[in-house]
């Protein structure tokens, strides 16, 4: 697999919540997610329900899109990354990994007996407008390049 622009790595890892975008029979739905990234898998881990809207929904369509923003109202410092990808419930001892990760991080959670699922991509899109205005740096799992 290509490399991730470590500018990208360091924005996602600076946040936590994401946006993340179902749709099953034209249907689009949004929801808000406390995540983990991590980058040995290339995959956001975060927890939810199959059981949720979002979740019955990747179920029947794992195909998703998310972002994670910087809110600001400073033009010249907006920032944010745009994700399509995979979402998945992992098993066994991946299961086992990501849940110690994001336990790790969000140890409240654990009071929960959350069901952990990730968030696989296959293309982030990062804008940095400190780079310069629309400055966007993309990532695809077959190539990378900068726009």
């Amino acid at each position: 697999m290509n490399e991730i622009n470590k500018d990208i790595i360091r924005f996602i890892n600076k946040h936590h919540v994401l946006t993340l975008a179902t749709s099953v029979e034209n249907q689009p739905y949004c929801a808000n997610c406390f995540y983990v990234y991590d980058e040995t898998d290339n995959v956001f881990i975060f927890t939810t329900s199959d059981q949720t809207k979002h979740g019955q929904d990747a179920v029947r369509n794992p195909r998703v899109a998310a972002s994670v923003v910087l809110e600001t109202l400073v033009v010249g410092k907006i920032r944010g990354v745009q994700i399509t990808g995979d979402m998945l419930k992992p098993e066994d001892e991946a299961l086992k990994k990501f849940k110690k990760k994001y336990l790790l991080r969000f140890p409240f959670a654990q009071l929960l007996n959350p069901e952990v699922w990730i968030l696989r991509p296959d293309f982030l899109k990062y804008t940095d407008n400190r780079l310069g205005f629309g400055k966007k740096l993309i990532w695809e799992a077959r190539s990378t390049k900068i726009e």
